[in-house]
């Protein structure tokens, strides 16, 4: 059972120099909607295109150009939110985020401040002790992205690509709820999956196309319980935000350093100044970028193109009924249906293509523990030393389903699948059929056993003795008749069998 701590996680102690202090994170998770068309335009999101080939005219911040909603984004919002349990508005507005940078054509950022799209939602994170946390989720809103600069095509010019330009984005804004850099990766981690599961956001860190902001503070032992009682983050200390991280593990490696540095700040008698930090991954350190800008210093006023945004519960409700079964009910599900162990639940329901496959298994071999023996150990082992990925399998699900059918069925031993196996990975083809073309069907004959068992036993009186005086020494004689009948026999007969001869 899960240790769940829904309402007061302590957040980790680290040991410093002269006292022990709290480390508290909140995330700001941008996610990119998986759409065909940005936020307010028709202009493609594929990624990979050339250079400023996916812009249209408001984009590109041309004069007279308005933006149009895309509904689409908006569904793919409202899906997120029921998929984190999270409250939907149905009534909310863009505003205006007002800066400049070359990549950001209009001179602002349409985005949500005042009246997001999706409200309080949470997240339950698991973790590798045997314990989990809930997360809570205080927003989601939508927001353009803006383009991208490019630094090292010239040494003396940079250029800008805008085909990031007003690509769709969910912020996904958690409470300080996050204890330490390892619950901060599996919060992103459980984050992605839920996203990957709804089909809302692609999940891809390379690409950039899911990233995090991470805010790091540090507080003396109880400022949490009492943020927790008045939700008053001045009970907590300042934070710095590091920015645009693409790596669970940058990330855990970016809060450790983050932590030290400030605790040994502010025990040199200096004060944390908060600002927005960068994550040097080469050098394992932070470095400033520039101070932490307030809302105010941004301008924000509603967007003056956009009339605020109103949905029907009828159709959010519309869009709750066709969720997909997201992670946690489907771990649930696998461990009642199939018996299965929290763990092999856990791995099998980590990936949305892998539990479909696990199973298509189940369903071709109608043994739940013995697809996910087979599913895990053999085929993930194998797939994971060659570096593939399940939708590279060799093995069909119907496949590794026959071979289990024939191990329930007597025809093979475990010993002999392993052998099919490597056989249909290496050159496919129909387990029943390879066996049987191939001789490798188990020995369940007990006469021909029997007369295997009586071979051995004459040949070798000496261990027969010695297996009288200490019967666990009668495992020579079932390996010795596994052995002389090239490990056809069937063990359990064979194992019976010496029993009863040796008299034990």
């Amino acid at each position: 059972m899960l240790d769940l701590s829904y309402d007061t996680p302590k957040p980790k102690v680290i040991a410093g120099a002269t006292q022990d202090w709290e480390l508290v994170i909140g995330m700001e998770v941008h996610a990119q909607v998986s759409s065909k068309a940005k936020l307010f335009s028709g202009a493609s999101t594929t990624f990979g295109a050339e250079p400023n080939s996916n812009v249209a005219f408001v984009d590109a911040g041309m004069p007279g150009m308005l933006p149009v909603i895309n509904e689409f984004c908006v569904e793919q919002a409202v899906r997120t939110g029921l998929g984190l349990k999270a409250e939907i508005h149905l009534n909310s507005a863009f505003d205006r985020k007002n800066y400049f940078y070359p990549d950001l054509p209009q001179g602002y950022q349409i985005s949500q401040l005042y009246h997001p799209i999706v409200g309080e939602g949470e997240v339950l994170v698991e973790m590798g002790d045997g314990t989990a946390r809930i997360v809570r989720i205080e927003r989601i809103h939508l927001e353009q992205d803006a383009g991208k600069s490019i630094h090292d095509m010239d040494p003396a010019m940079s250029f800008v690509d805008l085909n990031r330009t007003g690509v769709a984005l969910m912020e996904i804004v958690s409470r300080p709820d996050i204890r330490g850099p390892e619950e901060a990766a599996a919060y992103l981690a459980k984050l992605r999956q839920i996203l990957l599961y709804l089909g809302t956001c692609d999940g891809n860190m390379q690409n950039g196309n899911l990233r995090a902001d991470v805010n790091v503070s540090i507080s003396a032992p109880g400022a949490y319980e009492r943020y927790q009682e008045t939700q008053d983050f001045s009970h907590l200390g300042t934070r710095c935000e590091i920015k645009n991280m693409n790596s669970m593990r940058f990330i855990q490696q970016a809060i450790e350093f983050e932590a030290r540095r400030q605790i040994a700040l502010v025990e040199a008698g200096g004060e944390v100044e908060q600002e927005t930090r960068l994550y040097d991954p080469d050098k394992g350190e932070t470095r400033s970028m520039r101070s932490k800008e307030e809302a105010h210093d941004y301008r924000y006023f509603p967007c003056p193109d956009l009339l605020p945004l109103e949905i029907e519960q009828a159709w959010v409700n519309d869009i709750a009924a066709g969720l997909p079964e997201l992670p946690d009910a489907k771990k649930a599900r696998f461990i009642g249906d199939y018996g299965l162990s929290d763990y092999d639940a856990s791995v099998l329901t980590a990936d949305l293509d892998a539990a479909h496959y696990f199973e298509d298994v189940v369903a071709a071999s109608d043994d739940g523990k013995l697809a996910a023996n087979w599913v895990i150990n053999e085929l993930f082992g194998r797939l994971k030393k060659e570096d593939h990925e399940i939708t590279e399998t060799p093995v069909s699900a119907a496949q590794l389903g026959g071979i289990i059918r024939l191990i329930k069925s007597g025809d093979i031993s475990g010993k002999i699948a392993k052998d099919v196996f490597e056989i249909v990975y290496t050159e496919g083809g129909d387990p029943a059929e390879i066996v049987e073309a191939r001789g490798l069907k188990q020995v369940t004959d007990t006469g021909a056993i029997e007369a295997a068992v009586d071979e051995i036993i004459a040949a070798n009186p000496a261990q027969v003795e010695e297996a009288k005086e200490n019967p666990k020494l009668a495992g020579w004689f079932v390996g010795q008749v596994m052995k002389a009948t090239g490990g056809k026999a069937n063990p359990k007969a064979v194992n019976e069998i010496v029993t009863a001869k040796l008299g034990l």
